[in-house]
């Protein structure tokens, strides 16, 4: 597989076109932002735990009969997946409150909440990514109600996955984004799961060990944390 033109160029990560028009390289940056990426700096060795951290979940879920956009591990901060035709939109799903839910609804961070909460959101960094409701993705066209209704119900399941996974491995999985498309039609997971689009914190002590380390201006390793993640959960890098 050849590597060619550069395509997209995010926060967080790199996309290349290869020779084969139904696939790409998704490349991981050593990039950490906050304040929708006012602010950046970079973290050596970030790139590489983000790239095999996704790849080892992304198996994790197809193994569990979720479609990924995974292939291959490329290098140790490239992965090969498929070519999709992305959805506007964000979901995120809330198990306990922390970020931005806290201020909105006055709540306690750590609150747990019951049932999950699943949040959608457009995907547009000049509008600072706003809150949208179903009706919103109807009107707008930003998806049909068949694709939306299988996002909603494939995030749930999603949930359900990783939530006893990261539990068993002495971890509470508080929240996560996930972003979908279509391959030949077919309803995808694509993007990345990682510690910085995830809030994890260790079960016994409440210790942060994702973005918010560097978001809240935490004073302690945030690549040790990562590490110590990936670890647990089973994924060596």
């Amino acid at each position: 597989m050849q590597k060619l033109s550069k395509i997209y160029d995010g926060k967080s990560k790199i996309l290349y076109k290869t020779n084969d028009p139904k696939i790409l390289v998704l490349e991981f940056k050593q990039d950490i932002s906050k304040f929708n990426g006012k602010y950046i700096k970079k973290f050596e060795k970030k790139d590489i735990i983000n790239n095999k951290f996704s790849y080892f979940i992304m198996n994790k879920l197809a193994k569990k009969n979720i479609q990924t956009h995974v292939i291959s591990l490329f290098s140790e901060n490239q992965t090969l997946v498929k070519n999709l035709k992305m959805f506007p939109i964000e979901c995120v799903i809330r198990n306990y409150a922390s970020g931005s839910i806290v201020k909105r609804f006055n709540l306690e961070e750590r609150s747990f909440l019951n049932p999950p909460i699943l949040e959608i959101y457009l995907k547009n960094d000049s509008l600072g990514d706003p809150i949208i409701n179903e009706t919103h993705c109807i009107t707008f066209k930003l998806i049909n109600s068949k694709h939306l209704e299988n996002i909603k119900k494939t995030t749930i399941y999603i949930n359900y996955i990783l939530q006893k996974l990261f539990f068993r491995s002495e971890l509470i999985l508080i929240d996560f984004k996930l972003e979908f498309g279509l391959f030949n039609g077919i309803l995808t997971l694509g993007d990345e799961f990682s510690l910085d689009n995830s809030r994890v914190w260790e079960k016994k002590t409440f210790k942060k060990m994702d973005k918010d380390i560097f978001r809240d201006n935490l004073n302690y390793d945030i690549v040790e944390c990562y590490q110590k993640v990936a670890e647990k959960i089973g994924c060596f890098i």
